[in-house]
């Protein structure tokens, strides 16, 4: 019988981190059958010649709880060689959630996370109560790519408690609910439990999410119940270390929570102004000590600056701003010809020269108040960008005339970045290269018209492989594929060996790489979205089935639910 698939003349990199080989792969029900010299015939075979042939990758931090009932193809992570995510980090799922209650769900997504309520309400069919359900019910989904999910600590919050959640912490009652829901959710397949305790995250009304409002010994209590399991792992954002003295007695509680449980804990990692120098370090020096002490930890390192993209289409720095506030309000076409009356525009100059500078005006991934030295022009696809505040002064003009001219100059299209963290690129370099970190953080299904970072994975290869080579192709598949399976524990995933998942990509080394980004209006609803593209990638394999050539879907829906282990050995 000839097999599915064969990709032939590969220069293979099979995600280990060992040195390329030049082979054929087989594929066929679904998994890699061959790697070598392939004799077999194919109901379909692809020429490789000159492409490099590696696992799919894997994205450990997204937010497609909600995305999954209305993109069945998973974009923009699909179009970046991404075969599976992890979602429902941060404390923020569906579920557990009754239908009459989803309103308490929506709130606390809906401005933490910039998810679109009513792309919510129109996209998604609530069939679901509990964790099991919702699991059963994305099972059911067409999709595209793989899918693992987190239960939320918001959600199991609101779930039990109530309005309740929002304000007081839990009860005994109330935690041995929780617990319950947990050992549920870990049981049916959930990859794990998450919470926030971030102060960036917010509701509408400037409140803390739900999850904010438990003590930590809620928490230490819900992750023990996945220790006692034997299954599960542990995922939150972190509290807000701006003050130095909180930091070790911080840091050793995570130690001493993965210590205690033998639960895998992991974190975002990040370098930002306003945090006590070099704490980079000082997690990643916990993360050290926790392995060393037999504990599990990694962390979760973004790879490049973190930056929100605005624009006149989308949101910008001023729109706080009274004068601005009521132009912005008007048709675009009607704010750009308010743009160019001299008048008008000498107003809204002045407006931003004499305000009352706020930088902590917005929090998470929402717009800041102008800090012109850190906002760049995105007028290509990868740094170095050019920078308001620079170009300013070489124009002799106000930072807000910069802005409003090339804006002009593309009819209101033209984006900018606004830097929030990880300024220093030998920083993020240096947690990239960590061998307890992984790239990854994407936030794709969230924050979808202010962050465009589904690109994450293909700005490593473009900007770290190739333009700066201060990591070799071969790692840094690596640390796209198997480490993230490993540390998640996606078995039989990550790696091109025989009896593996045939999640594969086939991509150009010297062309891959993020396009520009654009604004579509595309959600249900017609709420509105950043959409981001790359080059390079030539076929995406999803369980052995081609879903996508030259990033153009086939109409293929090849994706699956991932459970975790306690439901895979129950199988």
């Amino acid at each position: 019988m000839p097999l599915d698939l064969i990709i032939r003349d590969a220069m293979v990199i099979d995600g280990s981190g060992a040195p390329r080989f030049g082979a054929d792969v087989g594929i066929d029900g679904g998994k890699i059958v061959a790697v070598g010299k392939v004799q077999d015939a194919a109901r379909e075979v692809i020429d490789a010649h000159g492409a490099v042939v590696s696992p799919g990758f894997i994205d450990g931090h997204t937010h497609m709880d909600a995305q999954v009932f209305w993109d069945a193809l998973g974009t923009c992570s699909c179009w970046h060689g991404i075969t599976s995510v992890v979602m429902g980090n941060c404390g923020f799922t569906l579920a557990p959630c009754r239908e009459s209650e989803k309103h308490l769900a929506i709130r606390n997504l809906e401005r933490a996370e910039d998810i679109s309520p009513q792309a919510m309400e129109a996209g998604i069919r609530w069939s679901w109560e509990d964790f099991p359900q919702y699991l059963d019910a994305v099972d059911r989904l067409p999709k595209g790519i793989n899918y693992a999910a987190y239960m939320g600590h918001s959600a199991l919050r609101t779930y039990v408690m109530g309005e309740r959640a929002f304000s007081q912490q839990a009860n005994a009652d109330d935690l041995e609910a929780m617990k319950r829901e947990v050992r549920k959710a870990i049981r049916a397949g959930a990859i794990g439990f998450t919470t926030s305790r971030s102060t960036a995250h917010q509701t509408p009304q400037g409140l803390p999410v739900a999850s904010r409002l438990a003590s930590w010994e809620e928490v230490r209590q819900l992750v023990g119940v996945m220790g006692e399991l034997g299954a599960g792992v542990f995922e939150l954002a972190n509290e807000d270390m701006r003050d130095p003295e909180r930091v070790p007695e911080y840091q050793e509680r995570l130690k001493r929570l993965a210590l205690d449980t033998g639960v895998p804990v992991t974190f975002g990692v990040f370098s930002a102004k306003g945090l006590p120098p070099n704490n980079w370090k000082t997690v990643l020096a916990t993360i050290d000590a926790t392995v060393a002490a037999g504990g599990r930890m990694f962390g979760q390192a973004h790879t490049r600056s973190l930056s929100v993209l605005f624009s006149f289409e989308t949101v910008t720095p001023f729109d706080r701003l009274p004068l601005w506030s009521e132009i912005r309000k008007r048709p675009l076409a009607e704010q750009e010809a308010a743009l160019r009356d001299p008048n008008l525009r000498h107003k809204l100059v002045e407006a931003v020269r004499n305000r009352t500078y706020d930088p902590d005006a917005g929090v998470g991934a929402e717009v800041r108040d102008a800090n012109f030295k850190r906002i760049f022009v995105l007028d290509k696809p990868m740094p170095p960008y050019r920078c308001v505040a620079d170009l300013a002064n070489e124009l002799n003009q106000d930072p807000v005339d910069v802005i409003i001219d090339l804006a002009l100059a593309r009819h209101m299209k033209q984006f900018f970045l606004q830097t929030i963290a990880n300024e220093n690129q030998d920083e993020v370099l240096g947690m990239i290269r960590h061998p307890l970190t992984v790239p990854t953080f994407s936030d794709s299904g969230a924050h979808v018209s202010q962050l465009m970072d589904s690109s994450l994975q293909t700005h490593l290869l473009s900007y770290w492989v190739r333009e700066k080579q201060a990591l070799t192709l071969e790692d840094a598949v690596r640390r796209l594929t198997s480490a993230p399976a490993g540390h998640w524990g996606l078995t039989g995933r990550g790696l091109l060996r025989e009896g593996y998942a045939a999640d594969v990509i086939i991509f150009d080394p010297d062309t891959i790489g993020p396009q520009m980004p654009e604004l579509v209006y595309d959600l249900p609803a017609g709420a509105r979205r950043l959409k981001q593209k790359a080059d390079g990638l030539l076929a995406t394999i999803v369980n052995g089935q081609v879903l996508l050539r030259n990033n153009e879907h086939t109409g293929a829906e090849p994706g699956q639910l991932l459970r975790g282990p306690l439901a895979r050995a129950a199988q």
